[in-house]
């Protein structure tokens, strides 16, 4: 365990108090209910400290946001956590509700205090533009689907993706033709760009290769498409 394993919730006080007289502002702790407060001119700035970043400490300090300018929390710096999917996803939802975030780091009698996070206005336009990929990909699934073939909220079963449900439109043709070329299978009905690669590829092991661009269905893929939640794909494409 690292030294921030340690330390208690108090021991913050004194680095973040420190760090924010440096940055010119008047600071008390424990004032109406609030960890701590610092004054700087007219701006009242509050601290929520916690030794972890938890849903609690978040809504103490969206509450703060009721009667302070600016709200920060501070919590022990612990390294594993940093690069943890969860970590990046609280500081996102940090960012949206203008949250900033201070890491206290204390080694002996010396302590590191970092903004990790400002608080500052979020702007949703910046935050899509920089996830423009990910919007791009998420409208392209959703257009890319024929139909709604997945329950919202199901866990434990298989999602039907547009990759899968091109797979499954190309077994149902084997199924029902044979063997069939990459041609064919494009002339009758398949996605111009994706078959052969869906075909090369043979991700679910659905497919047998039978010669140069022929292929058909392998036991696997007979098997599998008649599962239960493939069932309405495979009577529309069977049509």
């Amino acid at each position: 365990m690292g030294e921030n394993d340690h330390i208690l919730e108090r021991d913050l006080y004194a680095p973040v108090k420190d760090y924010l007289v440096s940055r010119g502002y008047s600071v008390k702790g424990e004032v109406e209910h609030c960890d701590i407060v610092a004054v700087k001119g007219d701006t009242l700035l509050a601290v929520e400290m916690k030794l972890t970043l938890n849903l609690d400490v978040i809504l103490q300090a969206v509450l703060r946001q009721r009667i302070a300018d600016l709200v920060y929390i501070a919590v022990p710096k612990k390294g594993k956590l940093l690069f943890t999917k969860r970590w990046k996803n609280i500081c996102h939802l940090l960012r949206r509700l203008e949250i900033g975030l201070l890491l206290v780091s204390i080694r002996g009698e010396r302590f590191l205090v970092e903004e990790a996070l400002d608080a500052k206005p979020f702007s949703r336009e910046v935050s899509r533009a920089v996830s423009g990929r990910k919007r791009t990909s998420l409208i392209k699934e959703f257009e890319a689907r024929n139909g709604d073939h997945n329950t919202g909220g199901s866990t434990g079963k298989k999602i039907i993706t547009s990759y899968r449900e091109n797979a499954i439109h190309i077994a149902v043709l084997l199924k029902k033709n044979g063997q069939l070329s990459i041609t064919q299978l494009k002339e009758l009905g398949t996605d111009e760009k994706k078959t052969g690669a869906i075909l090369r590829d043979n991700y679910y092991g659905w497919f047998d290769r039978v010669g140069r661009g022929v292929y058909t269905l392998s036991e696997k893929g007979a098997e599998e498409i008649e599962f239960d939640e493939y069932k309405s794909l495979v009577v529309y494409y069977s049509g």
